[in-house]
């Protein structure tokens, strides 16, 4: 919309712009033409002048047209020695004295002509009589009403053309760049969640429809790259699990053996790190799966207030000097059961890990939607860092990183599978601690 404007007001001035170039350019076609003609009467005069044939003269001189043309013959000092008949008796036209074979012009206002502007070319000559100036004077009356003819022409016209050429040409913008809009929206809403969109062709066989086309070829990479990239992490995520079961099946019957306390400190810490690899390797293969959009999501009724009562239930069972705070209502929305119940206790876990006295695990129906929020008494998260906790495997600090050997897939898993759910899942404040707050659209029974 604001480039079919810009070219419409760029079309609008250029308008007025090609409208004063044209009253300029007739003006200067009018004064040439003025300028020519005082330059063949003042030939004319020169020819009889110096031609010492007073007959002839007097016919040059006569030959003026009262009103338009006149022409007098003067001496240096000023003293009049022949004239047209209209100016008969009257003083020099103009005090201009140029050299013998010199030409000087003016244009001044002539008393007698009521101050209408005259051009006047003033040409030296010289006769056996002795030095002799040639005043030839040309009426600008027919320039100027020409001039302001076309000036009302296009003070009339041009903003008519103006204000047409300009909607015309908004129309025709607006409409060539309408595909241009269309291909951005559509570009704005490709995301890593959604590469199979692609951008929509143009009808017209132009430059726009190729580059719709390249972009589309792009995004075919794009997507490829991703689709090979989730396969190679599923892969070797499945590839991983067979020697990591291996490995923790072999520490538990070390661990069962009477071993030194030196050797049961590193049995302990193989089956340790064998289960946080475990746990990485299973995070990996439900990113893998949850990034894959060509799988849907599970859909069925889900009702929330039984995932947070049992998680609720678990808290208390396995952190009973926490307190328990939020209130519970009915809520059913349609989703994956065992995905949000991860996502749920994924979210738990993280915030009873960092609360001191108490969490909120709350669910209420607010702005026709279904809002969890899991909060702590604990420490909150930064503002700049509300966005890049959900990033994969980004840690903010110490004290809410590797202390109870996370993997830093947690949260981008949770919302992931959010947004699969057509939801979003956020970081907000309460009024002391931080909390994570999920809406999901409800289910329509």
């Amino acid at each position: 919309m604001r480039s079919a404007l810009a070219a419409g007001v760029v079309v609008v001035l250029a308008s007025v712009f090609a409208g004063a170039i044209l009253l300029f350019t007739a003006r200067g076609i009018l004064l040439d033409n003025v300028n020519s003609a005082a330059k063949d009467r003042t030939a004319q005069v020169i020819t009889a002048l110096t031609a010492q044939d007073p007959g002839a003269l007097v016919v040059a001189l006569r030959a003026s047209v009262p009103g338009r043309s006149l022409a007098q013959v003067v001496t240096p000092q000023g003293e009049v020695v022949g004239a047209s008949g209209a100016i008969a008796g009257m003083p020099a036209l103009s005090a201009l004295r140029p050299a013998a074979g010199r030409r000087l012009q003016e244009t001044k206002n002539l008393r007698f002509t009521e101050g209408e502007p005259w051009r006047i070319v003033a040409s030296g000559v010289s006769t056996p009589d002795g030095e002799r100036i040639v005043l030839v004077a040309e009426s600008l009356d027919a320039v100027t009403d020409s001039t302001e003819a076309i000036l009302t022409a296009l003070l009339l016209g041009l903003p008519v053309l103006a204000l047409v050429v300009g909607v015309a040409t908004f129309l025709f913008v607006g409409r060539t760049l309408r595909p241009v809009e269309a291909m951005r929206r559509q570009a704005a809403t490709i995301t890593a969640t959604n590469l199979h969109a692609r951008l929509p062709l143009p009808e017209a066989d132009d430059e726009i429809a190729a580059l719709a086309t390249t972009m589309n070829t792009m995004l075919d990479r794009i997507e490829a790259s991703a689709a090979a990239q989730r396969r190679f992490v599923a892969d070797a995520s499945h590839e991983l699990r067979s020697p990591l079961t291996t490995i923790r099946a072999n520490a538990d019957l070390l661990g069962a053996a009477n071993l030194d306390e030196k050797a049961g400190r590193s049995v302990r810490r193989i089956r340790g790190e064998s289960a946080r690899m475990s746990r990485l390797v299973e995070d990996l293969l439900l990113l893998a799966r949850v990034d894959d959009q060509q799988k849907p999501v599970r859909r069925e009724d889900v009702d929330l207030d039984d995932l947070v009562f049992a998680e609720r239930e678990r808290v208390a069972t396995e952190h009973p000097a926490l307190r328990i705070e939020g209130g519970v209502t009915p809520v059913r929305v349609i989703g994956d059961p065992d995905q949000l119940t991860r996502v749920l206790r994924n979210l738990v876990d993280n915030t009873v890990r960092h609360a001191r006295d108490r969490v909120t695990i709350s669910l209420a129906a607010r702005d026709g939607q279904g809002e969890i929020v899991v909060g702590n008494d604990g420490p909150p998260v930064p503002d700049a860092d509300r966005d890049r906790i959900f990033d994969r495997f980004v840690r903010l600090d110490d004290s809410r990183s590797r202390d109870a050997g996370g993997t830093g897939l947690g949260l981008a898993i949770a919302r992931d599978i959010i947004t699969a759910h057509q939801g979003t899942l956020t970081v907000d404040e309460l009024s002391e601690g931080a909390a994570m707050r999920i809406r999901l659209p409800p289910s329509q029974q």
